[in-house]
Order: C-alpha cells, then structure tokens, then sequence
C-alpha cells in the first residue's frame, strides 16, 4: 500500500506533474497577483502622474507667493505695534485702497473696451457698495480682534472663513466637490491645529485677552466678510474681468476707508510721531498688501477661491519663521510639522478638480404676461373678430349678387 502512493507521488524520482486544472490556476494566479515590489512601483507612478503637473505645481507656487505677501503685512504691523506702538489698520488699509484707486480706477475710467466706470456705477453701484464694504470691514475687524482676544483664538476661528466659503461657493458659484475635496480641507485644519499647538507650547499666546467673545465674535465675522469678498471676487474675475473688481474695489474702499478712518482712529494718528523708519514701514505694508489684492484675483481665475484660501493658511508659519529672528519667537518642531501637513492637505485639493453644476434646462414654454385666462378671453376675441369677418364677407357677397340680378333685369 505504502509502495503504491509513493508511486503516485514520485515518477523517476520526480514529483509528477500537477493536473492541467490545477496548472493553469496556478498560472493565473502568478499573473494576477504580481510581486509587491511592482504593486508599489505602479502606485507610485500612478501618483506622481497625479500629482507631479505643472497645474499643481503652479498652484502651490502662486499660493506660496500670496502667503509670503500676507506675511510682509503682518510683519511689518508687528514691528509698528512692537517697536513703536502704532495700531492703525483703518489707516493701513485707507493707504492700500487709496493706491488701488490710483491705479486701477483711472485705468477702469478711460478703459474703451467694455463697460467703463461710470457705466459700471449706473448698473451695479449698490453690488460694489456691498462688496467694498465687506472687504473693509473684514480687513478691520480681523486686526481689531487682537485687542481682545488670543493668537491661538484669531487662528482657530479664522479657519470658519473656509467653510463658508465652500457653502458660498456651492449655492453661488454652483462649485461641486468630491470626498477628497473635504478630506483634504479636514487635513489642512489639523495642520492648522497642529500649529496652535506649537504656539502654545512656546509660550505664544498673548495672555487671555481683555474681552475674549468680544475678540472670537469679531473673527467670525471676519471670516465670513471674507468669505464673502472672496466668492465675489471669483465670480467677478471669472465672469466679468480682474481690471473691474480691482477698480471699483479701490474706489469703493477708499471711500469707506476714508471715512472710518476719520471717525475711528484721527487721534491715534494724530498722536505718531513719524520718523523714516516709521514711514518705511507703512509703505512696506502698502506695497505688500498692494501685490496681494493685484495678484490674488490671477491667482484665482487660474484655480478657485476655495484653494486660495487653503493655500494661504501657510502665510502665519511664515510669520513665525521671521518672528524667529526678528521678535526672538521660541521654535518648535511642530512648526514643521504643521507646514508639512497643511501643504499635504493643498495638495490632495488641487489634485482633483472641482465640477461646476449646470443650471437646470426646462422643456416647457416660457409663459408670457397674459395668463391662462387672459389667454382663453384672447383666443375668444379673435374668434369674434373672424366670425364678424365672415359675416361682411358674406354680406359683401351678397350685395354683389343682388348689383348682378338687377343689372340682368334691367337687360
């Protein structure tokens, strides 16, 4: 019994050969499961596929150009704070809108192509209204929430602006994301949390703040304002042209600037004392947040208002790698870390692109002024009208029978 399996196994000392069945499994399992070294060659080529364009590398470039310009204005409103005690965004801003209008305003008013400026005022001067005023407002009571509040409050809640943004985007712009969209923005708010909390373990944080709600209410609705600013700037740019919203942006901000700044900080800029430094410094600001609202509009016609945002989040790492060498900032490795992450996060955005929705077409007639029932009165007075046709018609006819009958008579 033993001899007779050991002869089914072995053949001439071999071990003999598998079914065909089990042969040709065995073939197309070593087809389907390749090694794991060619699985992760694939992927990785499937990703740097994806992620190695020129479209994201570009977007990450211009992203990073507009954190480093928000970072030139913090920081230099961190030295007129620090070094000479100088609180005056309304007039911070009053300097930027005033070189916009300089600018593109004039530019929008001898503009030939297209609408000019006063045409822009006769249709849309109550839209620019709002728009301006949102832009100022959110620039003031962002700088003005410090005064209350922490660091670490300022940039948690500034983060609202970007779900609201998405919102606005979504029922304005008709923008539709995918999961990866919202994954991606969850990522980007981690490395933002991973960021407060650098802050707060070096010590960053400012103390509590004189009125904290004061100072959290104040950066939501900052935020909000901004949201705001920005879907209108992207409709603006995307549908109309970047020369018009910057043109009556600085118009309209100019105005409003100038009078807030008249009521709510005359006294404080009564009371500097200028010197060179001090005026360099204001116009170092200038300049920065000048090449901000100039580039910013390029910057989204190429991509959307949503991944700006995600974009700059980077802007106050930036701020605190200067504040390493200028304010004597404590570093930490989650400064890092926190960079990594929120790059990671900007990324996955812009690796799949938005789907914008199409406006619902209806097959159904337009209805027109008149109604259904004005109609049915409509279609019964044209039956009249040629009913009572028909009647002169025939009576004509009739007259000309009877001229006939008489003129034979008369023969």
């Amino acid at each position: 019994m033993e001899s007779v399996r050991s002869a089914s196994v072995l053949e001439n000392g071999h071990p003999a050969a598998p079914p065909a069945a089990a042969a040709a499994a065995a073939a197309a399992a070593a087809e389907v499961s390749p090694p794991c070294s060619s699985c992760a060659s694939n992927l990785w080529i499937r990703l740097r596929e994806k992620l190695c364009t020129w479209h994201i590398v570009k977007t990450l470039l211009l992203g990073q150009i507009l954190s480093l310009l928000i970072c030139g204005t913090a920081v230099t409103s961190q030295f007129l704070a620090d070094k000479y005690s100088i609180n005056t965004p309304m007039l911070q801003s009053f300097i930027n809108y005033c070189l916009l209008f300089l600018v593109y305003t004039t530019t929008l008013a001898f503009r030939k192509d297209g609408d000019g400026l006063l045409q822009i005022l006769k249709k849309k001067w109550w839209k620019y209204i709002l728009l301006g005023l949102a832009d100022v407002e959110a620039n003031y009571t962002i700088v003005k929430a410090y005064q209350y509040t922490t660091i670490t409050s300022v940039q948690l809640l500034d983060c609202f602006g970007i779900p609201v943004l998405m919102a606005l985007s979504w029922f304005i712009l008709r923008a539709r994301y995918k999961l990866i969209h919202f994954i991606a923005v969850a990522v980007c708010l981690l490395g933002v949390g991973t960021m407060v909390g650098a802050d707060i373990l070096a010590g960053r944080q400012d103390g509590e703040g004189s009125d904290v709600m004061v100072g959290d209410v104040l950066v939501l609705l900052g935020a909000s304002l901004y949201a705001i600013s920005n879907v209108s700037e992207e409709y603006i740019v995307k549908n109309l042209s970047r020369m018009e919203f910057l043109g009556m942006v600085g118009l309209i901000g100019t105005v409003i600037s100038g009078l807030q700044l008249a009521i709510v900080e005359h006294r404080d800029i009564a009371n500097i004392q200028w010197n060179w430094k001090i005026a360099l410094l204001f116009v170092a600001f200038a300049l920065c947040m000048f090449g901000l609202y100039s580039f910013m509009p390029i910057v989204i016609r190429v991509t959307s208002a949503t991944s700006v945002n995600l974009g700059i989040l980077t802007a106050d790492l930036y701020s605190l790698f200067f504040g390493l060498f200028l304010f004597g900032y404590k570093f930490s490795v989650l400064y890092l870390l926190s960079f990594v992450v929120i790059m990671i996060g900007f990324i996955m955005y812009c690796s799949t692109p938005t789907r914008t929705a199409e406006v619902p077409s209806t097959t159904l007639p337009m209805a027109d002024s008149t109604g259904f029932d004005n109609l049915a009165l409509k279609i019964e007075e044209n039956h009249l009208e040629s009913t009572d046709t028909l009647t002169t018609q025939s009576n004509k006819d009739d007259s000309q029978a009877e001229d006939t009958t008489t003129k034979l008579t008369a023969l």
